[in-house]
């Protein structure tokens, strides 16, 4: 039984990563119907939550069907990071996680999120100020280095375990190469390996279908896996993955009818959650994957990214339903 802390996860975890502007409460619904054992929120600004940044307050939002979820957040700055563990230990997440692998300029350059692995010492000092500062269990997720150059990962994770953190999820990637490239697990596995560790570690990186879940999870033997950008738009690869470690079978794909469902499903908590506007637009990043592999699909799609109004979405989703059902059947 993996554990962090005191919360359960099963005997190999599936966790649905932390990603702006997808992993929020209308994606988690879905993720957490098909499969994932943990979920992440979208990472929140620390200097955000204590200037009471509206934005970064509503992604505070947990629900109990969720559960367990963690909800992650960043910074660079000692006393907001403490302030901003109390906001979030208020929330009642089961986890709080700290992002220091976000490689976007943004954050990086301000010395939040990835570019903390260019100054490990303070990375460890904030570390340790919220483990201190919350009774609940504190995890990290962070990269294998700054570049090819800075990759210590190994010690990172050591020194991060020595003061206290509970878990340990690591994107087989530097910073620099940010999501370009192949990820390299053989550092995830060194961690693992190492004999000083005795906390969960998660791999995390270019899994993307069941044969290389297990494959992963054979050849480097870490205690689960966290899924990020194959689940966008496809919250069906924690189901087929957890069948396929079961039985060695692949289930069939989503029908068009479970996707269809799925889809509307999604836009209707996008909607109720953001408002009819935001909830709109930020579905459209998840339309694409929703529907791949359909043939002629570009028309609809086009519609589906360029229509604002929601009574005419649900409708040409009922249209694409009516379509492709048909050609289902015929195949």
């Amino acid at each position: 039984m993996v554990k962090i802390g005191n919360v359960e996860l099963g005997e190999f975890p599936l966790l649905l990563a932390p990603m702006e502007d997808v992993s929020d409460p209308p994606f988690r619904r879905l993720c957490k119907e098909y499969g994932a054992d943990m979920m992440y929120t979208e990472f929140i600004s620390a200097d955000g939550l204590v200037h009471d940044a509206d934005k970064s307050f509503k992604k505070l939002e947990v629900f109990d069907y969720e559960r367990p979820i963690g909800i992650q957040y960043f910074g660079g700055q000692l006393e907001s990071m403490i302030q901003a563990a109390h906001i979030v230990e208020n929330a009642n997440p089961d986890v709080i996680d700290i992002n220091y692998g976000c490689p976007v300029a943004k954050v990086a350059c301000r010395m939040a999120g990835a570019g903390l692995l260019r100054d490990i010492d303070k990375m460890v000092e904030l570390t340790a100020a919220v483990v201190k500062s919350t009774k609940k269990p504190v995890t990290v997720k962070t990269r294998l280095g700054w570049d090819d150059n800075t990759i210590n990962i190994v010690e990172v994770a050591e020194r991060l375990q020595d003061i206290g953190i509970q878990a340990i999820s690591i994107h087989g990637r530097t910073r620099k190469q940010m999501y370009k490239g192949e990820a390299d697990w053989t550092y995830i596995a060194k961690v693992k390996e190492n004999p000083r560790m005795t906390i969960p570690v998660f791999g995390n990186g270019d899994i993307d279908s069941p044969q290389k879940a297990v494959e992963y999870r054979n050849r480097y033997g870490v205690d689960g896996i966290m899924i990020g950008r194959a689940s966008i738009g496809y919250p069906w690869i924690f189901r087929e993955i957890k069948h396929f470690m079961k039985t060695g079978e692949m289930l069939p794909p989503p029908t068009t009818e479970e996707r269809v469902n799925a889809a509307r499903q999604h836009l209707q908590h996008s909607i109720e959650w953001k408002g009819e506007k935001l909830g709109v637009l930020e579905m459209r990043r998840h339309y694409t994957n929703y529907f791949r592999g359909f043939p002629n699909i570009k028309h609809y799609r086009s519609q589906l990214v360029t229509e604002m109004e929601p009574e005419a979405l649900f409708a040409i989703l009922d249209e694409i339903m009516e379509q492709y059902s048909e050609f289902e059947m015929a195949a």
